[in-house]
C-alpha cells in the first residue's frame, strides 16, 4: 500500500520506521509509541514500512503530513513478484540458501550466516528470492543440511512434510527483504526480528545506519510463542535459529540500540551488541494528557487496559480475580482493550475460564475505549499480568493517573514502577491475588502510591524527554562514519535454541 500525503517539504533528515504488526495499521502499545515520536517531531519527514499480515489492513491512524509514505509488506497472502533465477545465478542462491541453513543448525557454521542472509537480500531485491524458496529445490537442500552426520537436529527424525514446513515459514519471514529499501537518513527499526530486515539490508547496500529499538524481547517472545506452537521441534530448531542469528546480526550491525528498559540491554549485550552501542531511553508520556483520575469506583474494581492476546496472560489475571472474590465477593474485574484479528479464540478461552470459574458476571470484556484514561479511572487498582513486556504504556499512564498497581515482574516493569506499585511474579495467581487483596483493603496505601507515582512519571518518564532524545539521535546517526559491527572474536553469543526452547 501506497500512502501519499501531499509535497514533501525541507527537512532535517528522513528517518524510515521499521515496524511488524503495529504502527500505523493497529492500536498499542508500541503504535502509541510511534505516533508519539512522529507528532512530536514536525519538522523530521517520516516515511514507514510497516511488515502487516496480509497488506489490506487499513491505516488506523491519523498520520500528519511529514508522513510521506506508507508501505505495506505483506507477510501472508500472494508472494512477492519476480521470477526464478536459472543457471549459475541460480547455482549461486542455491548455495548461499545452503550456507544459510548450515547455521541455523550447526553452531559451527554461524560465521556463514551474515555473508549468506546478504547475498539473499540480493536475490530478494531481483524478485529472485521467493520463488526460489517456493520451488522444490528449496525443500530439498533443507532436507540434506539437517540429515548430516553430528547435528543434532538429526536425531528428531525431520520429514519432508517438516521441510516443507520449515520452508514456507522462512519463505514468508524473508519476505520484507523484498520491499524498496530505504537509500538515506536512518532506518529506524521500532523491534528486532522481521522488521529489521529491510535496516540491515539498506545498510549493506546503502549504508543507512541502523536504529533498533526493542520495546519487548523480540528474540524471547519468540522462544515463548514457539513453546505451544503447533510444529515438531526440526521445524522449531530453523525457525528460531533463524531468530536467534537474525537478533545477534541486527543488534552487532545497529548503530545505535535504544532498549527502553535495562532487562532488554542484558539480552542485548548477551546477544552480541557492543555496550557502547546501547542507550536506555525509556517510554514517556504527557502528565498533563494524563491527569489524576479523580474518584475511585465504588464498587471494589480491578481494571485492566491493553489488547486482548496470549502474551498479556488473562488468564492468570481471572485466576488471580477468582481468589480475590472468594475474599471480597462484589470486586469486579473490567477488561478494556481490543482483540486483534486472529486472537478471538484466545478472547473466547479467557471467557470461558471466567464462566468456568463462576464469575461471568463480574468479569467483563469492554473492548476499546474511546479515552483509555476511562480504563484506568474505572479500578480503585489497576492491573498488568503480562508474561513479557519492554516499559509498558499501560503502566506509565495509569501511574501518572494517579492508581496504584499490581503488576507482573518482566521486562522494565520494576523501573518504571519503583516502590510506587506492588510487583509479583509472572504466572502466579495466588501471588498477584495477595497483592490485589492487600491493596483493595487499603485505600489511604492505595492513595498514597497514587499519589508517589504520577510523582514518579513527572520526574523521569516524561515525553519530552523521550522527544528530544530522539531527535538528538536522528540528527546524529547520519553523521557518524559507518562501521562495520560484525561480531569480535569470542563474543558472547545468545543461548542456543536447544537450551533455550526445548
Amino acid at each position: 500500500m501506497h500512502v501519499p500525503h501531499g509535497a514533501r517539504r525541507p527537512s532535517v533528515t528522513r528517518v524510515t520506521l521499521l515496524t511488524e504488526g503495529t504502527y500505523p495499521h493497529s492500536h498499542g502499545g508500541v503504535s502509541v509509541w510511534c505516533d508519539q515520536l512522529v507528532q512530536g517531531m514536525p519538522d523530521i519527514d517520516f516515511d514507514v514500512l510497516a511488515v502487516t499480515g496480509t497488506g489490506r489492513e487499513p491505516v488506523v491512524w491519523d498520520l500528519p503530513a511529514h508522513v510521506s509514505h506508507v508501505r505495506s509488506v505483506p507477510m501472508w497472502g500472494a508472494p512477492p513478484e519476480g521470477r526464478p533465477l536459472r543457471g549459475r545465478a541460480r547455482n549461486r542462491l542455491a548455495a548461499a540458501y545452503e550456507r544459510f541453513l548450515t547455521a541455523l543448525l550447526d553452531p559451527r557454521a554461524e560465521d556463514q550466516f551474515p555473508p549468506a542472509l546478504y547475498t539473499m537480500a540480493r536475490a530478494a531485491a531481483d524478485g529472485a528470492l521467493s520463488p526460489f524458496l517456493r520451488g522444490d529445490r528449496a525443500v530439498a537442500i533443507l532436507a540434506d543440511v539437517w540429515n548430516r552426520p553430528g547435528l543434532a537436529v538429526r536425531e528428531s527424525g525431520p520429514t519432508l512434510h517438516d521441510a516443507l514446513t520449515a520452508t514456507t515459514l522462512l519463505e514468508h519471514a524473508l519476505r520484507p527483504l523484498a520491499t524498496p529499501l530505504p537509500q538515506t537518513g536512518v532506518a529506524h527499526a521500532v523491534s528486532g526480528g522481521v522488521a529489521a530486515l529491510p535496516g540491515l539490508a539498506a545498510l549493506e547496500r546503502h549504508g543507512v545506519p541502523l536504529l533498533l529499538t526493542e520495546h519487548g524481547v523480540y528474540l524471547r517472545e519468540r522462544y515463548l510463542g514457539y513453546r505451544t506452537a503447533p510444529y515438531r521441534w526440526p521445524v522449531k530448531a530453523v525457525v528460531l535459529g533463524f531468530f536467534r542469528l537474525l537478533a545477534e546480526e541486527t543488534y552487532r550491525r545497529a548503530a545505535l540500540i535504544t532498549p527502553g528498559n535495562r532487562y532488554n540491554r542484558l539480552w542485548e549485550e548477551q546477544g552480541g551488541a557492543d555496550p557502547g552501542s546501547i542507550r536506555t531511553v525509556y517510554n514517556g508520556v504527557d502528565p498533563a494528557a494524563f491527569p489524576p483520575a479523580g474518584p475511585e469506583p465504588e464498587a471494589l474494581t480491578l481494571s485492566w487496559a491493553g489488547r486482548v492476546d496470549p502474551i498479556k496472560d488473562l488468564e492468570t489475571l481471572i485466576r488471580a480475580f477468582s481468589l480475590v472474590r472468594a475474599q471480597l465477593p462484589g470486586t469486579r474485574l473490567r477488561l478494556f482493550g481490543g482483540t486483534p484479528r486472529g486472537g478471538e479464540a484466545y478472547r473466547e478461552r479467557c471467557e470461558a475460564l471466567a464462566a468456568g470459574l463462576g464469575h461471568a458476571d463480574a468479569v467483563t470484556f469492554e473492548g476499546r475505549v474511546d479515552d483509555i484514561k476511562d480504563a484506568y479511572a474505572a479500578g480503585n487498582v489497576v492491573m498488568l499480568s503480562s508474561i513479557s513486556e519492554g516499559f509498558p504504556f499501560t503502566l506509565i499512564e495509569a501511574m501518572s493517573c494517579g492508581r496504584a498497581t499490581v503488576s507482573t515482574d518482566v521486562g522494565g516493569v520494576r523501573e518504571a514502577v519503583g516502590d510506587t506499585g506492588l510487583v509479583v511474579p509472572p504466572r502466579d495467581p495466588a501471588a498477584m491475588a495477595a497483592a490485589a487483596l492487600e491493596l483493595l483493603r487499603d485505600p489511604a496505601r492505595r492513595r498514597v502510591m497514587g499519589e508517589a507515582a504520577r510523582l514518579r512519571v513527572i520526574e523521569q518518564f516524561t515525553l519530552r524527554q523521550t522527544i528530544d532524545t530522539f531527535r538528538s539521535i536522528y540528527l546524529e546517526l547520519p553523521t557518524r562514519k559507518r562501521q562495520s559491527k560484525l561480531a569480535a572474536p569470542g563474543a558472547q553469543a545468545l543461548a542456543p535454541v536447544s537450551t533455550v526452547a526445548g
